[in-house]
């Protein structure tokens, strides 16, 4: 008689809070289609277990490749024990019939400076909402308030009384699902309505859908330093004058009185950009981690640093570095075929996102693995230990993506001299950078912290 190999216990979760999170937003239910729940009352549970989750996931994420079964099991195995964390729009949506998106930060376009232009931008934000996508818009392309509409005899409302309507929106199609509708507002520090935007959440029932923050200039900030006067532009007329000093300080007293609003030294994210031969930057997505382009669209994913830990507690504890470079090697992998397999809302964002398939790989657990090693998060031994395990993560990412290019081509928008001249790829090690030279790289940007 064959012995009988009893299946895996399944996974317990560390916090029954954690359990009710899978099981409320992640957890696989479909309506019956017949019956007393049809109208959808009691759903009926596909995902029994949370492997059931990471099987469906890793299935899901195998498709593109030529060895699906293979690649199936690989993934699952990354998936385990909560070792890899796909962004919660993959967790939800990946093997499912459902018409929704696996990416959760979306840049919308360029809003133009008409009616007809706004009202079809929010058409569009809506329809990326209802998949599931947080947005970003860079306001400061609509006229300032007072500024005359040609045609009409009136003058223009300015960009919040816009803000306004696509609050309503964000309002509406949350209330329609389960997950709350997320949107950030960006206004260029120099726009003849920044005082305004500014102060917004001073009306604490105002904007509740959005994060907002400032674009910073270098210039501005040399003009504060300068305790310099600045002026307010839009479409090259001067619209007023005041000092770069006494707006800086009427941002951060909003920020500590409200919270909001945040600022994004926006020259530093173009210099640093990997594409900036290619696409100009001036939002982010909703929680800012994500600058992206018009149409730009990044999905996310999280290294589980608390579950690579060996002999935690112990005077010997420690990460295994190459654990953890055949973790990342995997995480990216399974990232760039989401790119292959997602829905996108409108057809700019999935020609943006196969044009530069940039994926945002970062950690989670990062202060509880601190704490196994015996470091206090915040001391200097702790923030040199992140630094080593952050640029370890850097490499394996950029490497594995020159792995896939040599397997299934670089990304098609690749520009060698331009790309490695980036501001970020000129501190990028050197063998990384030959490596780069000589075979391309499959996705334009790897990394990023959610």
């Amino acid at each position: 008689m064959k012995d009988v190999v009893a299946p895996a216990a399944p996974v317990q979760f560390d916090m029954p809070i954690s359990e009710m999170i899978w099981d409320a937003k992640y957890r696989l239910k479909e309506a019956p289609t017949k019956g007393p729940a049809a109208e959808g009352r009691n759903l009926a549970v596909q995902d029994l277990t949370v492997e059931d989750t990471w099987r469906r996931i890793a299935r899901a994420l195998a498709q593109p490749e030529k060895d699906a079964d293979l690649w199936e099991e690989r993934f699952y195995d990354a998936l385990s024990g909560f070792r890899f964390l796909p962004a919660g729009r993959i967790t939800a949506g990946a093997g499912t019939d459902r018409n929704v998106t696996l990416f959760n930060c979306y840049v919308m376009g360029t809003i133009p400076d008409s009616m007809a232009g706004i009202f079809d931008m929010l058409k569009e934000a809506a329809l990326t909402m209802q998949q599931g996508g947080g947005i970003g818009y860079d306001f400061s392309t609509i006229r300032p308030q007072g500024a005359p509409v040609i045609g009409v005899g009136s003058d223009a409302s300015g960009p919040l009384s816009f803000m306004d309507v696509w609050d309503a929106m964000c309002r509406t199609i949350m209330s329609a699902g389960a997950r709350r509708g997320a949107m950030m507002a960006t206004m260029r520090c120099d726009h003849p309505d920044i005082e305004r935007f500014v102060d917004a959440k001073a009306d604490a029932a105002r904007l509740r859908n959005f994060n907002m923050s400032v674009l910073i200039t270098d210039p501005f900030m040399d003009a504060v330093k300068a305790d310099a006067d600045w002026d307010l532009v839009f479409n090259g007329k001067v619209w007023g004058t005041i000092k770069a000093k006494d707006l800086w300080n009427r941002i951060t007293t909003n920020t500590y009185n409200h919270a909001e609003p945040g600022v994004i030294f926006i020259d530093r994210i173009n210099a640093a950009n990997n594409l900036g031969y290619c696409e100009t930057i001036a939002a982010t997505n909703p929680c800012g981690e994500q600058p992206l382009p018009p149409y730009g669209a990044c999905l996310l994913g999280s290294i589980n640093m608390a579950r690579l830990v060996k002999n935690a507690y112990e005077s010997n504890a420690e990460i295994c570095l190459d654990e953890l470079n055949d973790l990342v090697r995997l995480a990216v992998r399974m990232m760039d075929n989401v790119v292959d397999i997602s829905n996108f809302p409108l057809e700019q964002q999935r020609a943006e996102a196969q044009a530069k398939r940039r994926i945002g790989l970062g950690v989670t657990g990062l202060a509880d693995a601190l704490l196994m090693l015996g470091l206090r998060y915040g001391s200097e031994d702790a923030a040199a230990q992140t630094e080593a395990w952050m640029k370890a993560i850097a490499r394996a990412s950029y490497l594995a993506s020159v792995d896939l290019a040599k397997e299934k081509g670089a990304f098609p928008l690749f520009e060698s001299k331009a790309y490695l001249s980036s501001g970020f790829m000129k501190g990028m090690d050197d063998d990384v950078r030959g490596e780069i030279a000589e075979h391309g790289i499959r996705n334009a940007l790897l990394t990023s912290i959610a």
